[in-house]
């Protein structure tokens, strides 16, 4: 079956991280409402390895920061397509949107979408 990832590097505060996980909570049941096929956030445990470009290293993280890893799984990317334009249009995101209130610097977060080459 074609699956169709969106994913998600977010370097945050430590101190933010509640306030984050409260907003991912919405967010997981909004999207999963509106189609997606799956929903994770994780927070970084294991972040200093010592081969390649660390997560650390490349975000440049500050003191007391962390990383999220998140991805949002679907069906296709019309599917996303889809899911994304309703769950842009739900009104329990709106206040949670703005860039004023997010408990992070958007400017430093990955994201892009991606075709599955290999699932298990």
């Amino acid at each position: 079956m074609a699956r169709y990832v969106d994913g998600f590097v977010i370097p945050i505060s430590k101190k933010k991280l509640a306030t984050y996980k409260k907003m991912a909570a919405l967010s997981c049941k909004v999207w999963l409402e509106h189609g997606a096929l799956d929903y994770v956030e994780s927070v970084g445990e294991d972040l200093k390895v010592k081969w390649g470009a660390t997560f650390p290293r490349t975000h440049k993280l500050k003191a007391g920061e962390t990383i999220v890893f998140s991805w949002i799984t679907y069906k296709s990317r019309a599917h996303r397509d889809r899911v994304n334009a309703a769950v842009m249009k739900d009104p329990r995101l709106k206040d949670m949107c703005s860039p004023d209130t997010m408990p992070f610097e958007m400017k430093r977060m990955l994201y892009g979408g991606f075709e599955v080459l290999v699932s298990a």
